[in-house]
């Protein structure tokens, strides 16, 4: 990704109520980027991590873009996923990063980020729209998990942001809970465009307007103002198969 970020500062490790330690031992037991992406640490959670892991923002866009890198170039190492990593990740998790990213099947962030078992905590909805289970998914991986970086990732060619353009000129409405959809993309819609240039704007206005909800979130933005978390917009090239930072 194509990178502005400034660098975030290290923090000093929190003692976390019981409350939190009893919710997270639950959830976890249950279960380039062009120039390169660059923006704190983050406190280890559960297990010790199975590989050194980006511990600050900058560092874990650095390894997103690496891992996009990998994958462009169809030289994958696909990381974490040997027995003994499995069996680490039974007692508990240290994924590096939250990626919300759309339902789109040509665009899984493990794959697109050459990464592994436990490194990444994803969470995806059609355009991805935020709604309360997302906002609370999303927010279990920066306070309970400890990561420094949300990335939003949005792609060329989205249906749902597509559909969303094609319901407000038609005025038709969309099918069942498909209209949800749309109607948390429409104001994202680039009105200064026609066409497939509208929509192709509209992919990047949305990534924007997700990504500045999130960063506008209370807690959120207390870690973002402390150099603990980055909230980062990006968007994959379906035809060269790139993420770039999205400004």
């Amino acid at each position: 990704m194509n990178s502005d970020s400034p660098a975030g500062a290290a923090r000093p490790a929190e003692p976390k109520p019981a409350r939190r330690s009893l919710l997270r031992g639950a959830l976890t037991g249950a279960a380039a980027l062009g120039a390169g992406l660059a923006v704190g640490t983050a406190t280890p959670a559960a297990a010790a991590p199975h590989r050194p892991r980006p511990a600050s923002p900058a560092e874990a866009l650095s390894e997103l873009a690496a891992g996009n890198a990998r994958w462009r170039a169809f030289r994958q190492r696909h990381p974490d996923e040997t027995r003994t990593v499995r069996q680490e990740l039974v007692s508990g998790q240290h994924p590096f990063a939250v990626v919300l990213g759309c339902i789109d099947s040509r665009v899984p962030p493990e794959l697109v980020f050459d990464q592994g078992l436990g490194d990444l905590l994803t969470v995806r909805s059609g355009g991805e729209v935020l709604d309360e289970a997302v906002l609370g998914s999303v927010a279990y991986g920066v306070l309970e998990l400890g990561i420094p970086l949300v990335l939003v990732l949005g792609h060329q060619s989205c249906g749902a942001v597509r559909a969303a353009v094609e319901a407000e000129e038609s005025g038709e409405r969309l099918p069942a809970h498909i209209q949800y959809l749309a109607d948390q993309i429409a104001p994202a819609i680039d009105h200064t465009k026609e066409g497939d240039a509208r929509t192709d704007a509209t992919i990047d206005a949305n990534i924007r307007l997700v990504r500045d909800r999130l960063a506008a979130e209370p807690d959120l933005a207390a870690k973002v103002s402390a150099g603990e978390l980055a909230v980062v917009g990006a968007r994959y090239e379906l035809t060269s198969q790139l993420v770039r930072r999205i400004g």
